[in-house]
């Protein structure tokens, strides 16, 4: 059994109500039927990354076009894909970033990956995110950080990655205690590499440890531009219908 360690939660975090969070697929001529299918009514779905180009590319792309204003159309969140790298990549070109995904896409927010997650880089990263703020209205800002970062980055984000790894790791996974004082809506795990069998098991833990956005998926980390998030599991079908219940334990 997984060490399923929430101690100041206890049983109240079973009754966690899950919701997906896509952290980016294919480009639409690439994976049509899976943004084809983000829009199909009764998915609990709470935001998707729209990563064109490890960013927003060098001009617009009417194929992405087209995908985002169907998610909005459909009342979905589209978040602009930005690259921290760790904290290597200068704040001008995040921002650049960010205005040509607002010019072009006019995204609600962005999700920033490879987010650094200790404390030096906290400064920089608050300075980002309130830059961000002030571009868009109702902004919702993901820090990708992949695992806990320092409690600090809590009040910077509106969601943090807490985790983002392969199965074998995730449901061995133990929880920072200072999660505890915030509510599972400001968590998301995302695990690839997950077997269909263990659905049931993966959003235990998703619960246990107050995590409400999530994607699980089937695909394994090949190394490619998008990683094992490119397309949808082979057991969609089935952890929508799941999820989208509200079926808990």
């Amino acid at each position: 059994m997984p060490h399923l360690t929430r101690s100041t939660r206890g049983a109240a975090s079973t009754d966690v109500r899950i919701g997906f969070g896509i952290p980016g697929f294919a480009h639409p001529l690439v994976a049509p039927v899976e943004w084809a299918e983000l829009t199909r009514p009764g998915t609990p779905l709470k935001w998707v990354v729209l990563n064109v180009a490890n960013g927003s590319g060098e001009r617009p792309d009417p194929h992405c076009l087209e995908a985002a204003g169907r998610l909005r159309n459909a009342g979905i969140r589209v978040l602009g894909h930005l690259d921290t790298m760790y904290g290597a990549r200068p704040f001008g070109e995040l921002i650049s970033d960010a205005h040509r995904y607002l010019d072009w896409y006019l995204v609600d927010g962005f999700s920033l990956d490879r987010c650094p997650a200790g404390r030096t880089a906290l400064p920089e990263v608050r300075r980002t995110v309130t830059t961000l703020r002030a571009l868009v209205d109702d902004a919702h800002i993901v820090l990708g950080h992949g695992t806990h970062p320092h409690p600090g980055y809590a009040e910077t984000g509106d969601q943090l990655v807490t985790f983002a790894g392969p199965w074998s790791d995730y449901r061995w996974s133990q929880v920072a205690e200072w999660t505890a004082d915030h509510p599972p809506e400001r968590f998301c795990h995302f695990v690839h590499g997950m077997p269909r069998g263990h659905l049931d098991e993966a959003l235990r833990i998703a619960r246990w440890q107050g995590a409400s956005t999530i994607y699980f998926t089937d695909h394994v980390d090949g190394g490619g531009a998008g990683g094992p998030w490119e397309s949808m599991p082979g057991y969609w079908d089935e952890i929508v219908s799941r999820v989208g219940t509200g079926v808990s334990e």
